[in-house]
């Protein structure tokens, strides 16, 4: 008996599903069930040529094949899935020992910033903050630097308006290049005494090298009452230099100079790393600067209505970044930058 529409064909195709990969199972479903080309499709739409006899029959016999070949191409997907899932399985070496989680922690600078303003509330400061966008009366003028100081150019301070263009009378927009404009608002809120430390980010306009970033932390500190000398100055930062460093810090001033403090010292502490004896991160010194201080210039209190003749006061400033790299031992600070955790792991609360 003649076969018009190769049933037997379509047989042979279906009893081969059963070897097919996925590509394979996608083009053979395609090519038997596809709406526009599929072989069995173009049988079921033949129908209506064949005789009225042999149409009833034909007609059954094709869509029960639909029905084989829908269950075919469902249970070899099946049965490619779990095969996928094994493989998946296998590949898994279950000896090998799982790698924590990685648990977040406080950044070093962070840490060494928050250490140094709790040693201070431990003295009787409260914390100041103030904004990052300063004028230039807020930032320079006010501190005693004059109009022609060279900080007060471009080409070390960052000028959100180079034209003087902002509104107000405080000269033009910038960038705080230190958190001391600070001092100059809190001597402004009210009469003193004043005792505030400041943290907060400034902004240079520096290159991005071993020792300098254009954006850095900075800390300072304030105390503004009657009769504060300058062996107020020394005792309250010897003492603080205990506490960071510990109890067997040497400690050394020497002259400096900063327009808005008269008399000015920088701050050194013996050489973390060498303990003195010299080498090349103090230059063989055996000292390294860590911070720079003195009385508040009388023009400042002037400039803060304050009279000279009855306040006194001291201010310091220091970089917690380079504080943290003596603490520990990092010869650049674009490490503290880089977010790279295989260095942050170190500093306490990351597992790796």
């Amino acid at each position: 008996m003649s076969d018009p529409l190769d049933l037997a064909g379509l047989r042979a195709r279906l009893a081969a599903v059963a070897g097919l990969d996925a590509a394979a199972l996608d083009a053979e479903e395609i090519g038997v069930l596809g709406r526009k080309q599929g072989a069995l499709t173009a049988r079921l739409k033949a129908l209506p040529s064949l005789p009225v006899e042999q149409r009833r029959e034909a007609g059954a016999s094709l869509n029960a094949l639909k029905l084989e070949f829908e269950a075919a191409f469902a249970e070899r997907r099946t049965a490619l899935a779990g095969a996928s899932r094994a493989a998946a399985r296998d590949a898994v070496d279950p000896t090998m020992p799982p790698r924590r989680d990685w648990v977040g922690s406080r950044h070093p600078v962070t840490e060494v910033t928050a250490e140094i303003v709790e040693i201070f509330r431990g003295l009787g400061f409260s914390v100041a903050l103030g904004p990052e966008v300063e004028d230039e009366e807020l930032n320079f003028l006010a501190l005693n630097f004059p109009p022609d100081h060279p900080a007060m150019d471009m080409h070390d301070t960052l000028y959100l308006d180079p034209e003087g263009s902002a509104p107000g009378a405080g000269g033009r927009l910038l960038l705080r290049t230190h958190t001391s404009p600070v001092q100059i608002r809190v001597m402004r809120e009210g009469p003193p005494p004043y005792r505030v430390v400041i943290p907060g980010t400034v902004y240079r306009n520096d290159a991005f090298d071993p020792s300098h970033a254009p954006a850095f932390a900075q800390i300072e500190g304030l105390a503004i009452d009657r009769g504060i000398t300058f062996v107020d100055l020394k005792a309250t930062l010897t003492h603080f230099a205990e506490r960071f460093l510990g109890p067997d810090t040497r400690v050394r001033f020497r002259p400096s100079f900063f327009p808005f403090t008269e008399p000015s010292a920088e701050m050194d502490v013996g050489c973390l790393l060498c303990g003195g004896s010299g080498c090349g991160a103090c230059k063989g010194t055996g000292w390294m600067e860590i911070l720079g201080c003195g009385m508040v210039h009388e023009q400042v209190l002037r400039n803060v209505d304050l009279d000279p003749e009855e306040w006194t006061g001291w201010a310091f400033g220091m970089g917690p970044q380079r504080i943290a790299m003596l603490r520990y031992g990092l010869p650049d600070i674009r490490l503290l930058y880089g977010g790279d955790m295989r260095f942050l792991s170190q500093f306490g609360g990351l597992a790796g």
